[in-house]
């Protein structure tokens, strides 16, 4: 019997449980396995060849060849591992955050300094305000 996930209807938000640890574990390990210098230097020179030695599916492989990190959380990937990924590129957790909400990294951190994100639209569907 499926366990039940009453946390499933929250607007634009993927909860990270049991289930999607067990999809994106692979892609979880990638990620991790560039804390090493020379796996970072491996893939810098050939992402692809890099990527084909893990036993990805290939939407989490184009999902990080595109860097498209909202993809990747859908496909099992734990946004502290996936930083790694940020980290590898140059990029500040600040930048990453920012082009997953399709903000700059300005923006980001003015929305973020103001107090977040509203709650309006963002509660469980069928909440009352």
């Amino acid at each position: 019997m499926p366990l039940e996930k009453p946390y499933t209807d929250v607007p634009g938000t993927t909860i990270f449980d049991a289930d999607m640890s067990r999809q994106g574990y692979h892609l979880n390990q990638f990620c991790m396995s560039l804390m090493k210098a020379e796996n970072r230097a491996r893939f810098k020179a050939n992402e692809r060849a890099y990527l084909d030695e893990w036993p990805m599916t290939e939407d989490q492989k184009q999902a990080v060849l595109a860097r498209d990190l909202n993809r990747c959380i859908q496909l099992g990937g734990n946004i502290y591992f996936l930083a790694k990924i940020g980290a590898t590129d140059g990029k500040s957790f600040q930048q990453m955050a920012g082009s997953m909400t399709g903000m700059s990294e300005e923006q980001y951190r003015e929305m973020m300094v103001k107090g977040g994100r509203s709650i309006d639209g963002n509660r469980r569907i069928g909440e009352k305000k």
